[in-house]
C-alpha cells in the first residue's frame, strides 16, 4: 500500500522556488522547512500527490496558501527494493525445481506450483525487448521443462540425456537444441521474429549421435516466447504451454553456420 506523508503547507509565492530547489518552507508560525534529502527516496525525489489552495485570513489582509500532500513509493517499487524482489523471487523457484530432476519426477502439483513462481519471476522481467538484447546469446542449460518429449520420463533412466541444451543467436536467426551421453543428439533450425519476445521456430537438421543428418520435417515448427530473460536465467514458453527454465552456461557460444 502507498504510504502517505502528513500534509505540509506552503505560501503560494514559494511554489515554484521549493520546486526547483527541493526546499519546501513551513507555515510561518512555525518557521521551519524541510530540505530535498528529506523528500528524497531510494527511487528520486517525491512528487505532490495532490495541491489544493486554502485562503486564509490574517492580519493585512487574506493570503492564499497551497496545501500539497507528498507520497512516497513502498520499498520494493523502489531501484533497490525491485532488485532484491527479483532476487528473491529467482531464488525461490530455483530452491523449487532444484529436486524435481529438471521436471521429471515432477507431481502435477509440483508443475502448478512451479508455474505460480515462475509467473511471479516473469512479472518483474527486467529485459522488456529480450529479442533486441545480448542477453538471450549464447548457450543456455536447461533445467526445468515439462515437455514431456525433451524429458523422456517413462525411459530408463540411462537412455536420457543428462544434460540439455538450447542456443540461440539472435543475430543470424539461428537455434540450435542438444543432448548429451548417452546419444548426444541435436536439432538446428532457423527462428523468425514474431514480435520483441516471441519467435517462430522452424527446424531443419537433426544429427543422430552427434554426427548422422537427418533432414527435420516441415511439420518440425512451433512458437517459443521468451518471458523472462537476465545475464543468469531465461524463461521460455511455447505454444504448446510448456515451460522451459534455464540457466546460462556459455555466453560467447555461437551455433556452426
Amino acid at each position: 500500500m502507498e504510504a502517505t506523508s502528513p500534509v505540509f503547507v506552503f505560501d503560494s509565492m514559494a511554489l515554484t522556488s521549493c520546486l526547483k530547489t527541493g526546499v519546501v518552507p513551513m507555515s510561518p508560525t512555525t518557521g521551519l522547512h524541510l530540505s530535498g534529502s528529506f523528500l528524497k527516496s531510494d527511487s528520486g525525489f517525491a512528487v505532490p500527490e495532490k495541491l489544493q489552495s486554502i485562503r486564509k485570513r490574517e492580519r493585512g489582509g487574506e493570503r492564499l496558501r497551497i496545501q500539497a500532500v507528498f507520497s512516497f513509493p513502498p520499498a520494493f517499487l523502489t531501484r533497490n527494493g525491485r532488485a532484491e524482489k527479483q532476487k528473491q523471487l529467482k531464488q525461490d523457484l530455483l530452491e523449487a525445481i532444484e529436486p524435481l530432476e529438471r521436471g521429471a519426477i515432477a507431481s502435477p502439483e509440483d508443475q502448478l506450483r512451479i508455474d505460480q513462481l515462475a509467473r511471479k519471476v516473469e512479472a518483474v522481467n527486467p529485459t522488456r525487448e529480450p529479442l533486441k538484447s545480448d542477453l538471450v546469446n549464447g548457450k543456455w542449460e536447461l533445467i526445468y521443462t515439462t515437455s514431456a518429449s525433451i524429458l523422456q520420463a517413462k525411459k530408463p533412466r540411462f537412455l536420457r540425456s543428462i544434460t540439455n541444451y538450447q542456443s540461440i543467436n539472435v543475430d543470424t536467426l539461428k537455434v540450435q537444441n542438444m543432448e548429451t551421453w548417452p546419444f548426444f543428439n541435436s536439432v538446428t533450425g532457423d527462428i523468425r521474429p514474431l514480435n520483441s519476445r516471441k519467435v517462430a521456430v522452424q527446424l531443419k537438421v537433426f544429427k543422430i549421435l552427434g554426427f548422422i543428418p537427418v533432414n527435420a520435417p516441415d511439420t518440425a515448427r512451433g512458437e517459443l516466447e521468451i518471458t523472462y530473460v537476465d545475464e543468469e536465467l531465461r524463461l521460455s514458453r511455447g505454444d504448446k504451454g510448456n515451460l522451459f527454465i534455464l540457466k546460462m552456461f556459455d555466453p560467447t557460444y555461437r551455433i556452426p553456420l
